[in-house]
């Protein structure tokens, strides 16, 4: 992953798992595709949020993206 997922999701490092699944559903709704068809950009940002999502919702996984 290129972007930091914190940065992506505008949550501190310190951010709850509720916090951290608000953001990442505030994000969807504003960047969904099918709410912004013919933007890529939005799509970009969508995929994005999600790829963050996907990493900071598994305890693991977070631990081991904290740890570098």
């Amino acid at each position: 992953m290129a972007e930091d997922p914190y940065k992506v999701l505008g949550v501190a490092r310190e951010a709850t798992p509720e916090a951290i699944k608000k953001a990442y559903r505030k994000l969807a709704r504003q960047n969904h595709p099918d709410l912004n068809p013919g933007k890529p950009e939005a799509e970009a940002r969508f995929k994005a949020a999600a790829s963050a999502h996907d990493l900071l919702s598994d305890p693991d996984r977070r631990a081991r993206f904290d740890l570098v």
